[in-house]
């Protein structure tokens, strides 16, 4: 009987009791909560970091999206928000497009 202690994606129990397996869940208190998607987008930039082709590097950038989605609404806010954010740092700062890669910086 395998032990995963971790969270998972909300029809998880239905596929598995689909499959006539039987399980153990409790559902999170606010704060473990947010500590287990922060473990989770740890897991899932791993899984993406460890990407062999574009579309599983795509599924592992879906799964972060989503763990975006739930963390913004734990911090109150909406991925329209995030993305409000994201949008005026660009503009402030820029964005990755250009792929520059600073080497150094020398102090006159």
């Amino acid at each position: 009987m395998p032990v995963y202690n971790k969270l998972v994606r909300d029809r998880i129990p239905e596929i598995i009791q689909a499959d006539g397996k039987t399980f153990t869940t409790r559902v999170l208190e606010e704060k473990e909560y947010r500590e287990e998607l922060r473990k989770k987008a740890h897991e899932e930039l791993q899984e993406y970091m460890n990407a062999s082709d574009d579309e599983t590097a795509l599924e592992e950038l879906a799964d972060l999206l989503e763990i975006m989605h739930a963390l913004a609404k734990c911090h109150g806010a909406s991925i329209e928000r995030v993305e409000q954010i994201r949008a005026e740092k660009a503009e402030k700062r820029g964005g990755f497009e250009e792929k520059i890669f600073l080497v150094e910086v020398h102090d006159e």
